[in-house]
């Protein structure tokens, strides 16, 4: 590990996982490095592959490049509060959920199969060496009506994506967010076998 950062990010772990899961975390603090067509293509290669009900594969990822409307638009569309820190990143991007099948009925797994998508990408970034920070605090409705999203297609995260920076450029009250740990429930708080809410007995 490079970096203070990635130092303190690397989770305390209860049993081992994939080196790529284990030191994936979503940063603030972005470096102005461009992010490479070839990495892009991989992320997005590794979304297409993703398994979904029925193969709908009910996802659209929209990217904006830093300096271009699509990325403006996003950032205009941020929390005062994500506006401190999204400007660092070279790379804004939607994940956007198809919310009806091919004969316009709902389909009731589009959040689940995007998820699962935006999973995929991420995991492929970071074995990249990219980071990526998912994003809610925006106004959904707001972006959809600027970027002209149709209505059966739904906005559902914003993320950003790019290198590590030096987490001295932030805002002093993110630059605490920056380098404090990160932390997670313990596996018996969310994993049950016997009955709801009972220990797994393989924990």
């Amino acid at each position: 590990m490079e970096n203070t950062a990635d130092q303190i990010k690397y989770p305390d772990l209860t049993h081992e996982i994939h080196p790529v899961l284990a030191s994936r975390w979503s940063p603030r603090a972005y470096s102005d490095q461009p992010v490479e067509k070839e990495k892009l293509q991989r992320m997005v290669e590794a979304a297409r592959w993703t398994p979904s009900s029925r193969n709908l594969q009910p996802w659209c990822f929209m990217f904006g490049f830093k300096g271009d409307t699509v990325y403006n638009v996003i950032f205009d569309s941020m929390v005062e509060f994500n506006q401190l820190w999204v400007k660092t990143a070279p790379v804004m991007a939607l994940a956007i959920g198809i919310t009806q099948d091919e004969n316009g009925r709902v389909n009731s797994s589009y959040l689940y199969d995007l998820g699962q998508a935006m999973a995929m990408l991420t995991v492929q970034a970071s074995s990249d060496g990219l980071y990526i920070h998912q994003i809610g605090g925006f106004d959904h409705e707001r972006v959809s009506s600027a970027l002209a999203i149709p209505a059966a297609n739904s906005v559902v995260s914003a993320f950003t994506v790019g290198y590590l920076g030096n987490p001295e450029i932030l805002h002093p009250n993110l630059l605490k967010l920056e380098l404090s740990p990160r932390s997670r429930k313990p596996l018996a708080a969310f994993v049950f076998d016997g009955h709801f809410g009972s220990k797994a007995s393989f924990l």
